[in-house]
């Protein structure tokens, strides 16, 4: 794993995000066909540039995510 394999990652979950408004974490994983781990690491990278938003739901099962504007 190096940092291009995990832009590309970012990449694939942003580009999922772009087509929606929120996205659940198991609707991104079936989306763009990324294991928890990568799933995860992408997530971490987007986070960290700012780029999307957390949210719980409302049965607290799942993490929801945004792009933020």
């Amino acid at each position: 794993m190096n940092t291009e394999t995990i832009g590309t990652w970012a990449g694939l979950v942003w580009n999922a995000l772009n087509e929606a408004d929120v996205l659940g974490s198991k609707q991104i994983k079936k989306i763009t066909k990324l294991k928890d781990k990568e799933l995860c690491t992408a997530l971490g990278w987007l986070a960290r540039e700012g780029k999307i938003a957390f949210e719980e739901s409302d049965d607290d099962k799942e993490i929801l995510v945004r792009l933020v504007p």
